[in-house]
């Protein structure tokens, strides 16, 4: 019994094992340096997910698929069934795909009209498909997409910018006591300096003899559009106005 026991140890330390789990190991480490790549961007930025939380998920996604590549080599290759009964990777890629995105939930949040952390949820799902790719073994690929992925977010908002487009801000306006307004004089207001009130966004609430009105400003065109502080300031000067906040409205 003691020299099964020696013999069953053996085989977990034996060269093709060794060499088996180097493999497995340079895959790790390739996926935990590509994961950082693209987390060092939220880092960067202040985000709540970074380095260490890109580098974990692609490193445990590359683990998870990794391993179904060499059942030959689980339980120190004493089990021979184990590559009949090997589990379909298509299956533990799905599992992964189906985990990332209890995680990438969390970092999303909404904050009145703006919604924050999209692109962070998007980039984890991203860097767990890097592991994946690393897992079965497409190098290239991997680093390929984790470039693509880092690229995108650090010069992707420089791209958005400079494409034309309708950005907006989140409004809440504070009516003056006994002050009157409608819709449409708000619309004439907001046009004037280069905005107007978007579709369906208006929503008021009244309490204790106060009303708010909160609703979506869309730039028209971004080059006549007056600019934050020049808005506040048009916003105070208006007598029905008691008081406003201005936020923009990300998505």
């Amino acid at each position: 019994m003691p020299q099964d026991w020696h013999l069953l140890l053996a085989s977990y330390w034996s060269g093709p094992r060794l060499d088996i789990n180097l493999l497995v190991f340079l895959n790790l480490a390739g996926a935990l340096a590509l994961g950082a790549l693209v987390g060092y961007e939220r880092s960067f930025r202040g985000r709540a997910a970074g380095m260490r939380t890109y580098g974990l998920v692609c490193m445990a996604s590359a683990a998870l698929t990794v391993m179904t590549g060499y059942p030959g080599a689980w339980y120190g290759g004493f089990d021979g069934t184990a590559a009949l009964h090997a589990g379909d990777p298509t299956r533990v890629i799905q599992g992964i795909v189906t985990g990332i995105g209890f995680l990438g939930a969390g970092v999303i949040m909404k904050d009145g009209l703006t919604i924050s952390g999209l692109t962070t949820a998007a980039s984890i799902w991203a860097a767990s498909a890097i592991g994946v790719l690393l897992g079965v073994g497409l190098y290239a690929a991997a680093i390929l997409l984790a470039l693509l992925c880092a690229g995108t977010m650090m010069w992707g908002a420089k791209v958005e910018a400079w494409l034309p487009s309708h950005h907006a801000l989140a409004v809440t306006v504070q009516l003056s006591a006994g002050a009157a307004l409608d819709a449409t004089a708000l619309d004439a207001f907001l046009r004037g300096l280069g905005y107007q009130l978007a579709p369906g966004s208006l929503s008021l609430r009244c309490e204790a003899g106060l009303t708010e009105w909160r609703f979506v400003a869309v730039i028209q065109r971004r080059s006549e559009a007056a600019p934050l502080d020049a808005l506040a300031q048009a916003l105070g000067r208006q007598a029905w106005v008691g008081g406003y906040t201005l936020a923009p409205a990300r998505n």
